[in-house]
């Protein structure tokens, strides 16, 4: 079938399986929707159909805009993710983790702030957030295992507030969503939007669940959103506009920093949800709040993903859906195939380099693609990543992705000019393969 109806079957699916009032649903690629609609119920009590213009909040996936602020304000240099909480929150009590290990669900703070707040849904504002923290536990050591905290992401958010000098809900309206166009993700919902419903496990009725204002919270939740603009949100994160956010900073923020799953099918990086298929890495986020669920996921290699949106607080196939969604699109999507065209020749002073080179009994080839210098083991499984450079000097390289990145690759010649060894990571690369030590 062609590629809008198996999404549409897919989705029909899911929400009849799911017993879901409405699900709205997009695919994207390459920075753009290229597929969305809409199937059932926005609101249940009017009859009124859902779009896919209407607003749903998407919770959690909040997290990830406020990720990327704290990475904004990183790379203008006025914090680092080594910072441990205190220095920008001095009165928060369990004030030595890390801001990286807060992103990552790796700091051991409690789950959520002190009190019943699920219970009494009275959410504590900033000042009352904060006087509170003595009774909050940090229930295990710092990156003992990943252990998701809704209150490290709510401190966060004060980082950011602190940090830029402006409330945290402004910080990401003038350095996200303004920028980006994000015109219809919102603190709180902005009609049209999706009524929330608690579908009832025994019949087919429903009950409306309450709206919500949170506080002090706003770090870990809160927005409201449509397809259309997580679709853009999603195309941003595999492809970022550099006057945003840095794409080594958005790559960074899809480096794993923990698994979440022993398995290694789920992990997390900085503010970002990693999941595994086979050889692919999916990066993206969900979300759930009473009466909305929600998911954003996508491969950044592809530059392709989906998002999926209910009014509905149970769909206990959300990621898995959400993962078929887009390994659909990537089957049905698949670019065409660029012809191979020729390029400039290296820099003469790169060509001596290129070639096959030995280390500790493996073989590593040097390639020039691009006008880049990259390095790539000959056994490398297809569609590895290669090792990439990027020149720091006359003969000297560093390694700034791929395999022993960060580290330095250093050129030796012989009188003549000629390229007669290399040290990369200091472990010495000739051209034939030799035994460790002088000898060799």
């Amino acid at each position: 079938m062609p590629p809008p109806e198996r999404f549409r079957r897919l989705v029909l699916e899911a929400q009849k399986a799911g017993r879901l009032p409405s699900v709205s649903a997009a695919v994207f690629r390459g920075g753009e929707p290229v597929w969305s609609d809409a199937v059932g119920l926005a609101d249940a009590d009017n009859r009124r159909d859902a779009t896919t213009e209407d607003q749903y909040a998407v919770a959690s996936i909040t997290k990830t805009f406020t990720a990327a602020s704290v990475l904004q304000l990183r790379d203008e240099g006025k914090l680092d993710l080594e910072d441990q909480l205190s220095r920008h929150l001095p009165e928060a009590a369990h004030g030595t983790p890390t801001l990286r290990r807060m992103l990552s669900h790796a700091s051991g703070l409690q789950r959520e702030p002190p009190g019943e707040i699920w219970e009494t849904l009275q959410f504590p504002d900033e000042e009352e957030l904060l006087s509170s923290l003595e009774e909050a536990e940090q229930v295990l050591p710092q990156s003992a295992a990943w252990h998701y905290s809704n209150l490290a992401f709510a401190l966060l958010g004060h980082v950011v507030a602190r940090v830029s000098g402006v409330p945290f809900r402004e910080h990401v309206e003038t350095r996200l969503l303004g920028p980006l166009g994000l015109e219809r993700t919102t603190w709180g919902p902005t009609p049209p939007d999706a009524v929330p419903y608690f579908v009832e496990p025994y019949s087919d009725a429903l009950r409306r669940e309450p709206s919500l204002e949170l506080g002090g919270k706003g770090g870990e939740s809160g927005l409201y959103s449509t397809v259309g603009d997580l679709a853009r949100w999603g195309s941003f994160l595999c492809d970022p506009d550099e006057s945003v956010l840095a794409a080594a900073s958005v790559a960074e923020m899809h480096d794993l920093q923990i698994m979440a799953q022993p398995d290694w099918t789920r992990g997390w990086g900085l503010g970002i949800e990693l999941w595994r298929r086979g050889e692919r890495i999916f990066g993206g986020h969900t979300g759930g709040f009473p009466g909305f669920l929600s998911i954003l996921v996508y491969s950044r290699r592809d530059r392709l993903g989906a998002v999926l949106l209910t009014n509905s607080g149970r769909w206990s196939d959300l990621s898995g859906t959400g993962l078929d969604l887009a390994e659909a699109a990537l089957e049905e999507l698949a670019p065409e195939l660029e012809p191979w065209s020729p390029e400039a020749p290296p820099p003469a002073a790169i060509e001596p380099m290129l070639g096959r080179w030995w280390s500790e009994g493996d073989e590593t080839i040097f390639s020039w693609r691009a006008g880049k210098l990259e390095a790539r083991l000959a056994d490398a499984l297809p569609g590895r990543e290669p090792s990439v450079f990027e020149p720091e000097g006359e003969d000297r390289f560093r390694t700034v992705s791929g395999r022993e990145r960060g580290e330095v690759l250093r050129v030796v010649r012989d009188e003549q000019g000629a390229v007669v060894r290399l040290y990369w990571a200091t472990y010495p690369f000739t051209r034939a393969p030799e035994i460790f030590g002088p000898s060799g």
